[in-house]
């Protein structure tokens, strides 16, 4: 394996002339296909990608005080800098003319042991209707060295020093995203806003309350399906500098924040972490939804926002799918949710207008935590969708078995006595879902764009039947 150089202490001027002449390289052209699988052809949505490889100079941080719970931190470098070399891939439209000038940089998540980027795969339909850029970063060495593995060819020139230097390097990412048109194809950035999910949702918590009022390099964040807690700002072989669970994300930011949880989130290690809303921050929680679905797994690869997805999810939940787990996985709104967070953030950055808050999920118990359910099994509280306010399944968070069953939930179809009971007639059935519909994207939790796909999935149904 080819050894990250060590560059060590430095002074300020020599420092800021290797940080000036880091670089981008690209678009890069072989050999070899790029390691980011969409599952389907961006030209089909007027989308191209490339790929980018960032030469940065990176540092570690670490604080003099131990880090506080409110996420108040205050933390320097640590002056021993390494050298990295990391990738970036660029979705971004074909049109310049389509460009509305957003771009959202992915922590790209490493938990299955390769780069994967959940917030493009639940929300790219609408990132595609806005006509934003995406931007997914190798922030960890996870991904990195996966890549060196699995496309030497390609990748052997990628040099990752270890993930206590992977929030300087998610810094660099942003700011070439916003500085250099290169990146986006001759696309001027307006705005910069950064996501990650799951375990990038915990580096995204610990970067928000240590990195960004050092460097101000994104003007909004978005916190998907985070823990109570967040990642390690410094980490081995370096000495640790952990961070504490439950944290908040601090409270004095000049950029807005929106967390969204699944059921399953909140049920799991979140609900000790929960924030008030205030002026610059947002917390969604979804009833009837998971960690991970069926839309993460498979329906999001192949959906180019035409319906065909929204059909195949609504019948999903009369037909589940099992991956060996329990019980059949979530079918639920999940990446319906997620979109309207992602326009909601895009929107509120824009235009200072804040997205709307929402109800928190209510619990039965919290010693231990229990939600409050009806009488279907349904959760109540939290944001309301047709998919628990009109049912025809169960849809919950929890699940389990072998590998991550115990992220992906359960549905249980009801059944054809209990649907009768609810629509008497399938008329009955679609003027309720579709009232629904309209209702939740009035609330703003639902993309408009999604409500006929969804009312005709309804009615191509046959239920009560």
């Amino acid at each position: 394996m080819r050894r990250p150089h060590r560059i060590g202490r430095l002074g300020a001027a020599l420092v800021l002339a290797l940080v000036a002449s880091a670089c981008v390289t690209g678009p890069i052209t072989g050999p070899g296909a790029i390691s980011l699988n969409t599952g389907f052809d961006l030209a089909l949505v007027d989308y191209q990608r490339s790929e980018f490889f960032v030469d940065i100079i990176a540092d570690s941080y670490s604080s003099a005080a131990p880090l506080a719970g409110d996420g108040i931190w205050t933390v320097e470098p640590d002056r021993e800098y390494q050298l990295a070399r990391t990738r970036m891939v660029v979705h971004r439209p074909v049109d310049p003319a389509d460009f509305n000038g957003t771009v959202v940089v992915e922590w790209l998540n490493v938990t299955a042991g390769a780069d994967a980027p959940p917030d493009w795969l639940m929300g790219h339909n609408e990132i595609i209707r806005r006509g934003a850029a995406w931007i997914g970063v190798s922030a960890q060495a996870v991904g990195v060295n996966n890549l060196r593995a699995q496309n030497p060819a390609r990748y052997g020139s990628l040099v990752h020093p270890g993930d206590s230097y992977s929030y300087d390097m998610f810094t660099h990412a942003g700011h070439w995203a916003r500085t250099n048109p290169d990146v986006l194809g001759g696309l001027v950035a307006e705005r910069v806003l950064a996501a990650g999910e799951s375990q990038s949702a915990s580096r995204m918590v610990t970067y928000i309350n240590a990195m960004h009022p050092r460097t101000h390099t994104y003007d909004g964040f978005l916190v998907h399906s985070r823990s109570g807690g967040g990642s390690a700002l410094r980490q081995a072989p370096l000495e640790s500098v952990p961070v504490p669970s439950p944290v908040q994300i601090r409270g004095d930011l000049d950029v807005p924040v929106m967390v969204v949880q699944a059921e399953g989130d909140v049920l799991g290690s979140y609900l000790a972490a929960r924030q008030p809303d205030t002026a610059l921050f947002r917390s969604w929680e979804i009833a009837g939804t998971a960690h991970a679905d069926a839309y993460t797994f498979p329906v999001g690869f192949s959906d180019i926002g035409d319906g065909a997805g929204a059909l195949q999810m609504f019948n999903l939940m009369r037909n589940p799918p099992g991956i060996g787990c329990a019980s059949p996985i979530n079918t639920g709104p999940h990446y319906l949710v997620l979109q309207a967070a992602l326009a909601g953030l895009d929107d509120w950055v824009r235009t200072s207008t804040p997205p709307p808050s929402a109800p928190l999920l209510e619990f039965a118990s919290t010693n231990p935590n229990v939600l409050a359910r009806d009488a279907l099994g349904n959760a109540l509280g939290g944001i309301r969708t047709p998919h628990v306010d009109v049912p025809i399944a169960t849809l919950t968070g929890i699940n389990s078995g072998a590998g991550f069953c115990r992220l992906f939930g359960s549905t249980t179809p009801l059944s054809t006595e209990q649907l009768t009971d609810l629509y008497p007639t399938h008329e009955d059935f679609v003027a309720a879902w579709s009232d629904s519909v309209d209702a939740t994207v009035a609330a703003g939790f639902f993309p408009a764009a999604e409500a006929p796909y969804l009312i005709a999935a309804a009615e191509a149904s046959t239920i009560p039947d």
